[in-house]
């Protein structure tokens, strides 16, 4: 399935030609760009960006699917944070092209990255001291803080934490998370229950 993106470069109409073939037929020249593509399902568009040899999605998820909800069942919380999902239906969500990222996807992603470089430049809530709690993007990842969902129907976390699932589990009812929190920006691992509800961040294949 062909994928489409539009790649905004600074530059006289003969270089954007140039460089528009060259999208066409070589993913390098995506290394330093951000682009978008749709998802056919919904004829959603969503912003991507490659982030060393990784193509991600730069914006969470936001396709309806069974086991699936947006934070206190508001349908703009999912316009702006995108839905919050258990792990089964995070599992078969992404789209065509696109899948849940493992540990090891998320590590590399992370190995040379603060969560404050993650984190959008605004959205999150304050430091305790009353100093911002927003990050700089410095790689175009814009993490959001969408907040969770419990199995029990309970919500939370709003303007505090980044929550996303791996495809990665443990013990067969439990599966990690990579966590980005306002106070501590430094990106953690925890295990979670399957049922509970986290963001979703699709790599692409």
């Amino acid at each position: 399935m062909a994928m489409k993106y539009q790649i905004s470069i600074i530059g006289g109409p003969k270089i954007k030609k140039v460089i528009s073939v060259l999208v066409l037929f070589s993913t390098m020249v995506f290394a330093q760009q951000k682009g978008t593509f749709s998802d056919p399902r919904d004829n959603k568009t969503y912003k991507a960006v490659k982030i060393g040899s990784q193509i991600w999605m730069a914006e969470n998820l936001n396709y309806a699917v069974s086991g699936s909800k947006c934070y206190n069942n508001d349908p703009g919380n999912c316009r702006k944070y995108g839905r919050l999902y258990n792990w089964d239906a995070a599992m078969r969500v992404c789209p065509y092209g696109w899948h849940l990222p493992s540990d090891y996807e998320w590590d590399v992603l992370m190995a040379d990255v603060d969560g404050v470089e993650l984190k959008a430049k605004s959205g999150w809530k304050s430091y305790y001291d009353g100093s911002s709690g927003n990050g700089t993007d410095k790689f175009g990842f814009s993490a959001l803080p969408g907040g969770f969902g419990g199995s029990d129907g309970s919500f939370g976390g709003i303007g505090d934490f980044s929550n996303w699932w791996s495809a990665s589990y443990y013990a067969g009812f439990i599966a990690y998370r990579p966590i980005v929190y306002y106070i501590n920006v430094i990106t953690s691992w925890l295990d979670f229950d399957k049922s509970d509800l986290f963001s979703v961040r699709c790599v692409r294949d």
